[in-house]
């Protein structure tokens, strides 16, 4: 039988000492006093069974058995003394007692390792939407609303409000299909109307087209992007603009170079993605944004028609004229309200104000097959 410094592991002196207890188990403790024997009577006049009193050190007969010798039962009795000596040797810190790469750290069984690629996708939502639930200050909310437009209809509206890039979102389908969204950028002074307009086949058009118009904002415009991110939603409430602010007028004389937009704005490359070429603003509003910096490399002059006629009052396809083009917010949250108590000195918030307000645009365009739309003069 192996040693037990080779079963084991165990330090010299601790081996030695289990070694000594095996041979003094297996050879029946010679010199030591036998136990006396009791013999208790037995009923029915069986014979009565003698048993020998049990001492502090095994006997060999317990070791060994009554046909065939066991030294395998003393070599069990000599692990269980020697573990607690080889537990106090490793922690005394001997060397060579902790497998290489083991330092306590548990480690991962490899089905679980073999399951992550699995679990990966279903982990991704929960997180997800965990971080919806205790978001900081700084992360994007989403407010999905139920609105009724100026023509009775109802629509979906998305506002989202990020308070780290300090902005303002706000999305919403029109009955035609059209998709208009609105970029309120507190950072740079700038507000972007985008709308994805669908094309008539009918009349040669492709499958939709894409127009951005890009205007100075001033802050009192629309609630701040931390006041947006605190409005709650009612699902079921359809909601209806309390203030109806005046139709604005706009004309765009100047051409905004998509290449160079983020220089504008960082919005601008994403929302105005599918109209690189049908970017525009107007004058008077270039000449605030290059009084705060912006490079004058972003505009471009668009050139102007020696005739300005609208497109609705020109008959050929092919010539250049001025298009209008017209969209409008149905709802939004565009101041905040401030309420008076008797227990606070001064006013504080206490909700909002929406109002819907509309837009037209005037542009240049060199065909009168861009502005399809225009057909009443």
């Amino acid at each position: 039988m192996k040693s037990a410094k080779q079963s084991l592991g165990a330090p010299e002196s601790g081996a030695a000492a289990v070694a000594a207890l095996g041979r003094w188990a297996r050879a029946g403790a010679p010199g030591a006093p036998r136990p006396p024997r009791s013999c208790r009577g037995a009923r029915g006049g069986a014979q009565p069974t003698c048993v020998r009193a049990t001492s502090l050190a095994p006997s060999a007969r317990a070791l060994r058995g009554a046909a065939a010798p066991r030294p395998e039962l003393a070599g069990n009795f000599a692990r269980s003394l020697a573990a607690p000596l080889a537990a106090r040797s490793r922690r005394a810190g001997a060397p060579g007692m902790r497998p290489p790469g083991r330092r306590g750290v548990p480690t991962a069984p490899p089905a679980l390792l073999l399951l992550l690629p699995l679990l990966l996708p279903l982990l991704v939502p929960l997180l997800g939407a965990l971080r919806g639930v205790g978001a900081g200050p700084g992360a994007p909310a989403e407010l999905r609303v139920r609105v009724r437009l100026p023509d009775g209809q109802v629509t979906e509206e998305s506002l989202q409000a990020d308070s780290d890039a300090d902005s303002i979102s706000l999305e919403l389908r029109k009955p035609d299909g059209t998709l208009v969204s609105f970029i309120a950028d507190f950072k740079k002074d700038v507000k972007i109307f985008r709308a994805l307009i669908l094309g008539e086949l009918e009349k040669g058009q492709s499958q939709f087209q894409a127009l951005c118009f890009v205007t100075r904002l001033h802050h009192n415009e629309i609630i701040p992007s931390e006041a947006m991110a605190k409005l709650r939603q009612n699902p079921q409430a359809v909601r209806q603009a309390e203030e109806v602010r005046g139709l604005e007028h706009l004309h765009m004389d100047i051409a905004v170079n998509f290449s160079q937009g983020d220089l504008l704005s960082p919005h601008l490359h994403n929302v105005c993605a599918e109209a690189t070429d049908s970017i525009y603003t107007r004058q008077e509003d270039v000449r605030f944004w290059l009084e705060q910096g912006v490079d004058s490399s972003v505009f471009e002059a668009l050139p102007e028609a020696s005739e300005p006629t609208h497109c609705g009052q020109v008959a050929d396809g092919g010539k250049p004229c001025v298009c209008r083009y017209g969209l409008s917010l149905a709802w939004y949250p565009c101041l905040l309200k401030y309420c008076h108590s008797r227990d606070r000195p001064a006013p504080y918030k206490c909700g909002i104000r929406s109002c819907q307000k509309s837009y037209t645009f005037d542009f240049y365009v060199p065909q009168k097959q861009l502005c399809l739309w225009d057909e009443e003069p």
